[in-house]
């Protein structure tokens, strides 16, 4: 039961349905009305149009009838197509025959197309759509034709703001746009194609004779009138369209000229059309049948329908026909565009139509950017930017809307362009800083290192300075490498200043104790007299003649000092082995050598090995 009734059709077949539950459930009124809301909720949620054959708004006027707004109903009618899609739009002042205009394109009454003005008293608000679109074969193509009908222009409780969006709207969206005119062409009637011709000289005229990415509707100046003879109708509109002197320079005037220029020279995209009045009795029209028509009415209507049909194109936007939901999306951008300012205006729309394009541009910046290994040196990053902005820029150029307000958009993504480039660079400082540091630090550890060397080694030391400076050289990169390379070299003067003050003195420690204890080895360990004279021999010369020149200093400059140094340089540290990695190793493998020799070398060589300086009397004796 609750299924049928979230299905019911209208809000009588509800309250009948409601008491019927009442009476033979015999539910109280609070539940009674909860079924009623569930019934209303369901239907607004989930109806859908079923009979396409009628008309539907498809944009309205908001509260203060000053702005437009979309409007769900008819879009449902656009959305359903896949085919690409063609609009036909007529605009023209207010009660100037434009739905009846409409009906007879579409061959439709007035009861079943349409609404006519003296019929529903002006119900066409907004813009509506013909439910059903016109299936036509264009250029092989199966496109859907749809028929628009817009609120007249000169009304009553409107503003001309308002105006100007519908016709805005109609120009944007349409691929046809019938001017209807009664009896004459005003100066105002070309006043108020000045968006169309903006719009034309913004995305048409720039890309004429190539694959066009948007090109405003074909307008076709339709005026309907009982006499025109002496003249043709495209003879009273270039009548219309040829310059006013304007000898006191009004500004008014210069303007409408200006339009008039403009119009002239898109004279291959407008085309104009004669129509008589169809009867005398124009209030009974919807009540006539072809046969009590005019019938010179009847033939140029008929032949309205070829010049409508022949112009008729798919609807191109960013180089690819529309189709019914791509259609409702770009009408949801104009609008937004439209209702932006004060007034609408083609810079608002080149923005929007931009948008995408902007956004590839930036895009492709952002990737080639990416690409770069940070950190880099500031010239090289500024000479990429400089490069890949460029390309952007080409790229935008080539496929940008619009010839003079296209200047804002560009603006933008140089602005864009810019605020990635900042970040970038910002990224490319901290990157640099991150390595820069690590590599100081790595430096700083490795002179602290050899400021602790258990054998001072003035060659180790320089060996790792050179080394150490030219990798931070050769790794730092990027904008805080001056900044490292000043701490760099400050801290390399200080550390091998504080490593050469450091070193004769540890170098002289050294020599002390290495002469002592080769005494003791030259004497009791390896008994070789010639090892313990030469170390008594340097011991004695260190502590002589440190107290006969009263520092250790002055021995530093000494010749003698300097072959010492040489020789202990040459045996600590060389390309091919660094007694001070391997000093452990080697002292162990000594004293191994030694003990072996002293406990089994006698016995298994004899004393053939013993030094002769400390053999034994006895045992010679006895060897004799």
């Amino acid at each position: 039961m609750l299924f049928y009734l979230c299905n019911a059709c209208n809000f009588t077949a509800f309250a009948r349905l409601q008491l019927n539950l009442r009476s033979r459930m015999k539910l109280s009124w609070p539940i009674a009305v909860f079924y009623t809301y569930l019934c209303f909720f369901a239907s607004g949620s989930y109806s859908s149009i079923e009979n396409f054959h009628q008309a539907f708004p498809i944009i309205e006027p908001d509260p203060g009838h000053t702005k437009l707004r979309l409007s769900r109903e008819g879009l449902e009618a656009i959305e359903k197509i896949t085919t690409p899609i063609a609009a036909v739009a007529v605009i023209g002042p207010y009660r100037s025959g434009k739905s009846f205009t409409l009906n007879q394109l579409l061959s439709l009454s007035c009861d079943e197309g349409f609404g006519v003005g003296h019929m529903r008293d002006t119900k066409t608000k907004g813009i509506w759509v013909w439910g059903t679109p016109v299936e036509m074969d264009i250029n092989g193509v199966k496109t859907s034709v749809f028929y628009l009908d817009t609120e007249g222009f000169e009304s009553i409780g409107k503003s001309n703001v308002y105006d100007d969006r519908i016709f805005a709207l109609a120009a944007v969206m349409s691929s046809v746009l019938i001017y209807n005119l009664p009896e004459t062409i005003r100066e105002a009637d070309i006043s108020r194609l000045s968006f169309a011709v903006e719009l034309a000289e913004e995305f048409y005229g720039r890309f004429k004779g190539q694959d066009v990415a948007f090109e405003p509707a074909k307008l076709l100046w339709l005026i309907q009138r009982d006499f025109l003879q002496g003249k043709s109708v495209q003879e009273m509109v270039d009548e219309a369209l040829r310059r006013v002197p304007n000898s006191n320079g009004d500004k008014n005037i210069d303007q409408v000229n200006q339009i008039r220029d403009s119009l002239a020279i898109m004279g291959d995209n407008s085309t104009a059309f004669s129509l008589p009045q169809p009867h005398l009795q124009r209030t009974k029209l919807c009540d006539m049948k072809d046969a009590e028509l005019d019938p010179l009415y009847v033939k140029k209507r008929e032949r309205l329908k070829e010049v409508v049909t022949s112009i008729i194109r798919p609807k191109i936007v960013q180089g690819k026909s529309l189709n019914g939901k791509e259609f409702v999306s770009f009408l949801e951008q104009i609008l937004d565009a439209l209702n932006k300012g004060e007034i609408p205006s083609t810079g608002s729309l080149v923005e929007v139509f931009n948008k995408g394009i902007l956004e590839r541009c930036l895009k492709l910046y952002n990737e080639r950017m990416a690409k770069l290994v940070l950190p880099m040196p500031r010239e090289s990053l500024q000479k990429a930017h400089v490069e890949h902005r460029q390309a952007a820029m080409n790229v935008f150029d080539e496929q940008h809307f619009g010839r003079h307000h296209a200047k804002k958009s560009v603006d933008k993504l140089d602005e864009e362009i810019e605020k990635v480039y900042k970040n970038i660079m910002l990224a490319n400082e901290y990157q640099s800083s991150k390595l820069c540091e690590a590599l100081y630090t790595r430096c700083e550890d490795k002179m602290d290192h050899l400021q602790v060397l258990r054998l001072p080694s003035m060659a180790k030391f320089n060996a790792g300075f050179i080394q150490c400076n030219q990798s931070f050289h050769g790794e730092c990169v990027g904008p805080s490498k001056i900044n490292y390379e000043t701490r760099m070299m400050k801290m390399l003067e200080k550390s091998k200043s504080s490593f050469i003050k450091d070193y004769n003195h540890r170098l002289f420690n050294w020599l002390v104790a290495f002469s002592l204890f080769m005494v003791v080895v030259g004497r009791f360990v390896i008994k070789f007299i010639l090892v313990e004279i030469g170390a008594w021999i340097l011991f004695i010369f260190l502590e002589t003649y440190t107290r006969m020149f009263w520092s250790a200093e002055s021995l530093y400059y000494n010749p003698v000092w300097h072959f010492i140094v040489a020789a202990w340089e040459t045996l600590v540290y060389s390309p091919i082995l660094d007694l001070d990695r391997w000093a452990i190793p080697v002292c162990v493998m000594a004293v191994i050598f030694v003990v072996y020799w002293r406990c089994y070398g006698r016995r298994k060589h004899g004393p053939m090995l013993l030094l002769p300086m400390y053999s034994n009397p006895k045992d010679r004796h006895r060897t004799e």
